[in-house]
């Protein structure tokens, strides 16, 4: 069995949630979130910020850490565990560009239902879910936006 561990975010801007079309040689199609793997020595924070970047292109805020999701997959040699940590993250802007070099051919900000919808797997609907009620919180409370927040 193999260890890997990546972060990520969702991101909000003005209520809308950050997406990512990948499209692999055909094999590999569906909207997912922005993540990738930690590099050693690097803070799990400082991951989800740089993956967001490279992946989307957005500079996004980490507003606070969300949670943990889990998932196993086979490579031809053994299976992977992967633990993926997740962050709600807000951008100042609509503008993304998908990393075509990681196959992603489509990006944008979705409203929460076309989003949730969207989304291929189940866990990263979980986390979405989860995330998006913490932007609802904060935002009744006057506090998403407030740059004293993070």
């Amino acid at each position: 069995m193999i260890e890997a561990t990546s972060c990520g975010g969702v991101v909000i801007f003005r209520g809308k949630i950050l997406l990512l079309y990948k499209n692999y040689k055909n094999r590999y199609e569906g909207w997912v979130l922005p993540k990738g793997t930690v590099e050693p020595g690097e803070e799990f924070k400082d991951t989800a910020i740089r993956e967001v970047r490279e992946e989307t292109g957005v500079d996004a805020a980490i507003i606070k850490y969300i949670g943990k999701s889990q998932y196993s997959f086979n490579v031809p040699e053994d299976t992977v565990e992967k633990d993926v940590h997740w962050y709600l993250m807000m951008a100042d802007n609509y503008y993304s560009k998908p990393q075509r070099e990681e196959y992603f051919v489509d990006s944008g900000y979705y409203k929460f239902h076309e989003a949730y919808h969207l989304l291929k797997f189940s866990n990263e609907k979980q986390i979405l879910e989860r995330a998006y009620n913490e932007y609802l919180d904060l935002k009744k409370s006057n506090l998403w936006g407030n740059r004293k927040y993070f």
